[in-house]
């Protein structure tokens, strides 16, 4: 069963939609949503939606880029796949950055929903069905080795000769070398400025000058850092959406 969502405040195209989904041959729930509150205040663990992003501006007047945002800062065990349907292109490099799986223009050919549907569906089949590998970093502490799993750090930070790990439950501590971690930890995290190595997962936007956190933590991003930062981003992001 794939727990679909449709947020869009245009009555006949939730129904469009609708009727696009129950014609693809997956057992889906159906849920619908008229604005980014609703979508919001609901909560139902969905594993796909479709989101329109210029939604209406009634209560507290989200869009669906500020809805797929805060969707992506919440801790949530499986982030839902997003797929933007507009009738508008020009916010397909916007998209890239809350990890949106598609983008499909009004009106919506059949067909090519059809294909884009069923991509979506086998990335959620996926998704359920995979093990989980729980990836950990190791470091020395006096007499004693702490294991730490790479998706309870937010960020390290160097300090003289040691590290923060800035983590889900609070900091840690230890002698150790920035670099060394930047090597062990490149599959995830990212080198934004000398002090800085940050967890591509906790990203949830980006200027020229900081890296904002899903904690709402804000860190600098050195100018000679950026454009390595925005195409390792990317590639991150896109391979996410690959699984």
């Amino acid at each position: 069963m794939i727990k679909t969502a449709i947020c869009d405040d245009e009555t006949k195209t939730r129904a469009y939609l609708s009727a696009l989904i129950q014609a693809q041959p997956y057992s889906c729930e159906i849920i619908e949503y008229a604005s980014a509150d609703d979508c919001l205040a609901d909560g139902c663990g969905m594993d796909l939606l479709f989101l329109d992003i210029e939604l209406g501006r009634s209560g507290s007047g989200q869009d669906g880029m500020a809805l797929a945002q805060k969707i992506r800062e919440q801790d949530l065990a499986a982030q839902p796949v997003i797929i933007f349907v507009t009738g508008y292109d020009q916010y397909v490099f916007d998209a890239f950055d809350v990890g949106a799986f598609q983008y499909l223009l009004k009106p919506v050919d059949e067909k090519k929903f059809a294909q884009v549907f069923a991509r979506a569906a086998a990335q959620v089949s996926a998704r359920k069905n995979a093990p989980q590998k729980v990836r950990t970093l190791t470091l020395r502490t006096g007499n004693e080795n702490k294991v730490i799993p790479w998706d309870s750090i937010y960020y390290i930070e160097s300090s003289n000769h040691k590290v923060v790990l800035h983590l889900k439950d609070g900091e840690f501590a230890c002698y150790a070398k920035i670099r060394d971690l930047e090597s062990e930890l490149q599959e995830q995290f990212f080198r934004i400025h000398k002090g800085y190595l940050v967890n591509l997962s906790y990203v949830c936007g980006y200027s020229k000058s900081e890296v904002t956190l899903t904690n709402e933590e804000k860190l600098l991003l050195s100018k000679y850092k950026y454009q390595d930062f925005v195409k390792t981003y990317l590639r991150f992001l896109k391979k996410g959406m690959d699984l």
